[in-house]
């Protein structure tokens, strides 16, 4: 599943600060983004020498203390700045400047910026440095980026901010890695405009897919096909927050992610997550799906469920 729309490339990288030294060719990053979408391939990424280019402080954490951390991740050609208002207002609202800045490219080499608290929820923000990766390219990334942290940083459980195409991979990688103990699990995910069920004119025309009176849509994508035969290995202790945009242009779409794709994740998640909640935001000027995870009203929502108001 790949977002292939040159209005919304646009849109997510106007704000944008290029730092053309640090960012990887075009070439470079569908190559990589396509190894790393067949499983097969992927042996040619491990195969890479990795790094760790560690400049981060960590705190000495108090005795007994079990830390959650609140990880955010952009989706497909985001980057740290699709997080970064999130990340500002999640400190501010926290009352404390520090946070840790992962940036991590596909063959498993890490940069490591900031300060790893000493709280009960220190900051994360992740950045994949190949940005050009669908749905299977970002799983491979929660695949070794999160045993990674949770090793290096002794946590068990961790709290997921996710936009756009990694709402999905999140969930993903929760089931797929349900049945290992020394994998992260989840405590709470907050989603923010979440493909789950296709993307607008990608496998989703609007108006046509429709969810039944239990929520259930007509038309299931593989991917959530995925989602819906693995449901039951959703823990039960996870909270979820689903928040989802409507333009208002009769498409009722975030202008890339229908509502009933966006809504159709309930279907799944509700009957076994601890709790569960929506949240539909109205409007061109507060919804369209570049703009959300930028939304003042989003991120508020998003803070008191994530525990920092």
């Amino acid at each position: 599943m790949f977002f292939n729309s040159k209005k919304y490339a646009q849109e997510a990288e106007k704000n944008r600060k290029r730092d053309l030294w640090q960012e990887p060719s075009m070439f470079s990053m569908i190559s990589l983004g396509l190894l790393a979408t067949f499983a097969p391939t992927r042996i040619f990424l491990r195969m890479h020498k990795k790094i760790i280019d560690d400049h981060a402080t960590i705190e000495e954490v108090p005795a007994g203390l079990k830390q959650v951390p609140i990880i955010y991740f952009h989706g497909f050609r985001g980057g740290d700045y699709t997080t970064r208002v999130m990340v500002d207002q999640a400190l501010k609202d926290k009352h404390n400047a520090k946070y840790l800045k992962v940036t991590v490219d596909l063959f498993g080499s890490f940069k490591l910026e900031g300060t790893w608290t000493n709280d009960r929820q220190p900051i994360v923000q992740v950045a994949f440095r190949q940005r050009i990766v669908g749905i299977y390219g970002i799983d491979y990334y929660l695949s070794f980026v999160l045993p990674f942290l949770a090793k290096r940083y002794h946590f068990q459980r961790y709290t997921a901010v996710a936009h756009s195409l990694a709402c999905p991979c999140v969930i993903r990688t929760e089931m797929k890695h349900s049945w290992q103990k020394k994998f992260p699990h989840l405590d709470k995910c907050a989603f923010i405009a979440g493909p789950f069920d296709g993307v607008t004119y990608l496998g989703d025309i609007p108006n046509v897919n429709v969810l039944n009176e239990k929520g259930r849509p007509s038309v299931m994508n593989p991917h959530y096909l995925y989602l819906l035969f693995n449901r039951r290995r959703f823990n039960s202790d996870i909270s979820v927050l689903n928040i989802y945009g409507n333009v208002l242009d009769n498409t009722n779409t975030d202008k890339f992610i229908s509502v009933v794709s966006a809504k159709s994740i309930r279907y799944i998640l509700a009957p076994h997550a601890h709790f569960y909640q929506e949240v539909e935001v109205r409007g061109e000027k507060y919804a369209e799906h570049s703009w959300m995870h930028d939304n003042p009203f989003v991120i508020d929502i998003v803070n008191r469920f994530i525990g920092l108001k």
